[in-house]
């Protein structure tokens, strides 16, 4: 995930060089047989770019803006999984966690608050059809890591055994019903939000309109030369590069902000967010926290803060 503003120029226009490298041989073409041969001289009136270049901007700051707000949403999202899951661990130690508790309390409001870190990157891996069994062993018990096994939706496992608990400590009355129901709505919540992240996962942008405009845009940059060379000659060659760049960028921004959990670096942060969940949890929960290395083939470069997870 790119965190901070400091993008490589390399990795911005490495998205586009097939398409600048094309144009550049076409715009060099158009010009050598502009000058070289009179029979090819064509041009036609720079008002028939100018307007179609103007429909297509449109478009694409509509598409720009629509792949945003999925991209917001999910954030948005993922920031509900952050205060969700501190009011839920503030909760158990609230109602179960007392100075005066049994340790068998304590254990419980231990294994609730750390099986719901482990929903965190688990959600996180599901989202990217990465293995969301990855990395949980040292947060879960043996017990449980079984029973998850027969799941192919882990999350979904993870609030289940999470309701169980909840169910045996109301029995066991470790809280009473307000504060069951209290727990329960907060899992609830969880479930909503995991739901949330699985429509925008599963929606498919549609791919007609997407392909529309990219036409579109192949056809203003094959147009365009021939509406410069006329009055800038061979100049016409870098700005139709530059141009064309500009267009090709915006429709390359717009195709990775609309699906955020594909684990590029214009993603929704999950696995940032997870980490950050799980410093704070256990901080609440007097434990150390020390930060992991990525271990799953991300790159952490501090002199740049570039980051992909």
């Amino acid at each position: 995930m790119l965190l901070k503003e400091n993008i490589p120029v390399t990795y911005i226009f490495g998205k586009i060089k097939k398409e600048v490298l094309l144009v550049t041989v076409y715009s060099v073409f158009i010009a050598i047989m502009y000058s070289t041969f009179h029979f090819t001289r064509i041009s036609i009136p720079i008002a028939v770019p100018t307007i179609l270049g103007t429909v297509i901007s449109l478009l694409l700051a509509f598409k720009s803006n629509q792949a945003y707000d999925r991209w917001w949403e999910a954030r948005t999202l993922w920031g509900a999984i952050v205060n969700d899951t501190r009011s839920l661990t503030r909760q158990l130690l609230t109602f179960v966690d007392t100075p005066y508790a049994e340790h068998e309390q304590k254990a419980f409001c231990e294994k609730m608050a750390k099986r719901q870190i482990a929903w965190c990157y688990s959600l996180s891996h599901h989202l990217r059809k990465e293995d969301s069994l990855q990395g949980l062993e040292r947060l879960l018990s043996e017990e449980d890591m079984e029973h998850l096994k027969r799941y192919d939706n882990v999350p979904m496992g993870l609030l289940e055994l999470q309701s169980a608990d909840l169910r045996s400590a109301y029995k066991l009355g470790w809280i009473n019903e307000f504060q069951q129901v209290a727990i329960d709505e907060t899992l609830t919540r969880f479930s909503n939000e995991m739901g949330g992240c699985e429509r925008i996962k599963n929606t498919v942008f549609p791919a007609t309109y997407s392909v529309y405009i990219h036409l579109s845009v192949l056809l203003f940059v094959l147009l365009l030369p021939f509406g410069l060379i006329e009055f800038f000659g061979v100049i016409e060659v870098p700005l139709v590069i530059a141009i064309a760049s500009s267009f090709f960028l915006i429709e390359n921004m717009a195709i990775h902000l609309q699906d955020p959990f594909e684990n590029k670096p214009t993603d929704t942060p999950t696995t940032t967010i997870s980490r950050t969940i799980e410093r704070d949890i256990k901080q609440m929960l007097k434990e150390n926290y020390k930060q992991e290395e990525p271990a799953n083939g991300a790159s952490f470069n501090k002199s740049k803060v570039f980051y992909i997870l």
